[in-house]
């Protein structure tokens, strides 16, 4: 017997004059529904209850849907650096209209993209309201509350990097601290008179200054502005999110040797039990990750194609091996050129190619020319697929841990 008929013998002998009330129906359905959740708290069905004769203890979210969810950042450099590299992996996230926060990728069918701000990315991750996110380290960190059901699969997309990091007056008591020990050690802060820090990431605020020792603490919130509060008096520190560290000297503070709580930049993100759960969330990730694998990899680096006289390949190959620091990703590649000289063709040059980390680009070039390299031509390089997407390993691997 379902639970609602069982209950409702219950219901109505606890108040008989309830169907010749002037209750309407929906009325009384709210009051049903009130006393069944006295029965069930959790996220189960009563049909479930019922069928095991009792509730789980644990809440568990059961997902029915078939699409998977990926949320995005709504607003801000983080929201136009990730849109900027989906693009570069040839996805196009597209909008009905720009009021909406729902949107789609043509070339990934059964893909739902939620605009979210940055902290409920985070939380609807955790919840399992989405099943992937990107987002800044720090937000996983502070939002995330070192909860295992969250995974991030690719920790460094290449933008938004920066740091979070203590910010103290340099003027002052603070004149000659220059270490978090120096600024726990200082006898001013007491339980009557803590030191007082303002900061958006009470989480890793907390958590971080008791780990190096500061007893006595007050933790202030805030959301912006916050290089005013130690010269307004408010508040004696600050811990925010440091990229140049112009901000800080403009507003005379300065950063503390170990006052360096994480490094953060834009990450991929996952719920850990819809990795496992669900196929074409495993499935899905795994095509975003070669395609940021693939971009990352290759925006990194150059192409360099130039002629090298010889006799042979491997004569070739050799040079370039033992002269020169850049063999490339598994080697040389190396090619006959052709040349027509007094009616036959024979070959005098080869072509090699080779791939350059692109701030090595010119070390790399003056190598080639001094072990015989000519015509030397450089090129961006759009994509490099591997045989298998490392991160894809690594993310499997942790999976089974």
């Amino acid at each position: 017997m379902p639970l609602q008929r069982f209950c409702m013998p219950l219901w109505i002998s606890l108040c008989p004059s309830l169907l010749v009330c002037t209750f309407s129906f929906r009325v009384f359905r709210l009051l049903l529904h009130r006393l069944l959740r006295g029965v069930c708290t959790c996220h189960f069905s009563c049909s479930e209850v019922h069928k095991t004769g009792r509730c789980p203890k644990k809440e568990v979210r059961i997902v029915e849907r078939t699409t998977v969810r990926l949320a995005l950042p709504s607003k801000g450099r983080m929201a136009e650096d990730t849109l900027a590299l989906l693009k570069d992996c040839q996805l196009s996230v597209r909008k009905l209209n720009p009021r909406q926060y729902i949107a789609d990728i043509s070339e990934l069918k059964n893909v739902e993209v939620w605009f979210q701000r940055a902290s409920d990315v985070v939380r609807k991750l955790r919840s399992g309201d989405v099943d992937m996110g990107i987002v800044g380290y720090d937000m996983v960190r502070e939002y995330g509350k070192d909860d295992e059901d969250l995974i991030v699969i690719h920790d460094a997309l290449g933008y938004g990097q920066c740091h979070l990091a203590i910010g103290v007056p340099s003027y002052g008591i603070f004149d000659n601290i220059s270490s978090i020990s120096q600024l726990a050690a200082m006898p001013q802060w007491t339980e009557d008179r803590p030191l007082r820090v303002v900061t958006g990431y009470t989480y890793l605020g907390q958590k971080f200054l008791q780990e190096n020792g500061l007893k006595h603490v007050q933790i202030l919130t805030a959301d912006g502005a916050l290089e005013a509060a130690p010269a307004m008096g408010t508040a004696d520190a600050i811990l925010d999110l440091v990229s140049s560290g112009t901000t800080l000297r403009e507003n005379n503070l300065k950063e503390i040797s170990g006052g360096s709580v994480l490094s953060s930049q834009g990450v991929f993100v996952a719920n850990k039990r819809a990795l496992l759960e669900r196929k074409e969330v495993l499935d899905t990730a795994h095509e975003l990750l070669e395609r940021f694998e693939a971009h990352l990899t290759a925006e990194s680096q150059f192409t360099v194609v130039a002629n090298m006289r010889g006799s042979s390949p491997e004569e070739v190959a050799e040079r370039i091996l033992s002269h020169t620091n850049f063999p490339g990703l598994q080697g040389p590649t190396v090619s006959p050129v052709y040349t027509k000289t007094s009616g036959s063709v024979k070959v005098d040059y080869y072509a090699i190619i080779i791939c350059v980390p692109k701030p090595k680009l010119y070390h790399a070039v003056r190598q080639l020319r001094k072990a015989g390299g000519s015509g030397v031509l450089v090129s961006p390089l759009t994509y490099i697929f591997d045989e298998e997407t490392p991160r894809y390993r690594q993310m499997l691997d942790a999976l089974k841990a």
